[in-house]
């Protein structure tokens, strides 16, 4: 798993509130007003996961990422302490319902995925070794970097008192079903001292059943 890329503090865009616009990152809000949330009262740390699973959500990116199998996943990290947490080292994971672990893409993983897709996309069903036809993928590389400057969770450090949110991109191509059962698992995060928290493992399944409620 890679660790978070780091950034200025005068980019972050997660310390500002969001811009009515298209293509603009939502509000960020406390993670215990998630579905998804895990809690560790002794720490006064609350960690939420917000899937991207529907074409309304996703459209805040430039590139439509659920048709090529890559969920989005919003993390949402609420410090209540009085000292800061850094997630210099975090390891941050889509744990599948077979226990499988999936690293977070990069925007390079993610074009090549989606290439993968539209030649595949593409074949002719017809009998005989005749080639597929190639073709570029629909979206650039230059959509896709410019959605991961925008979205990519970046804060390297959570303040005291703060929430900090952005999006990770993980390839579930391979799964049917990938949040049933499924979990974002992370550990390596740190106090001031340098001491590891507690790990944190968010079911996915706690925001189905609340999207399903919603839903009745």
């Amino acid at each position: 798993m890679r660790t978070l890329r780091a950034i200025p503090p005068f980019l972050l865009w997660l310390a500002l509130p969001a811009v009515a616009s298209d293509h603009t990152p939502p509000p960020v809000q406390p993670a215990t007003t998630f579905a998804a949330v895990e809690v560790h009262d002794d720490e006064k740390v609350a960690i939420a996961a917000e899937p991207y699973d529907t074409k309304e959500k996703e459209s805040i990116f430039k590139v439509d990422y659920l048709s090529h199998g890559v969920m989005p996943v919003r993390l949402i990290v609420t410090n209540n302490g009085d000292r800061p947490i850094s997630l210099r080292d975090a390891r941050i994971l889509f744990l599948t319902a077979a226990g499988d672990k999936i690293q977070a893409a990069e925007p390079e993983d993610v074009e090549r995925l989606m290439t993968r897709k539209e030649r595949q996309g593409s074949k002719i069903p017809m009998p005989g070794p005749i080639p597929s036809i190639k073709t570029k993928p629909k979206a650039s590389n230059q959509a896709i970097e410019q959605d991961f400057d925008t979205f990519e969770y970046q804060a390297l450090v959570v303040e005291p008192h703060t929430t900090r949110a952005g999006f990770l991109f993980y390839d579930v191509s391979q799964l049917d079903h990938p949040l049933r059962g499924a979990k974002l698992h992370l550990h390596k995060l740190r106090n001031a001292d340098g001491s590891e928290l507690f790990y944190f493992e968010i079911p996915f399944d706690k925001y189905l059943k609340s999207k399903s409620s919603q839903m009745n």
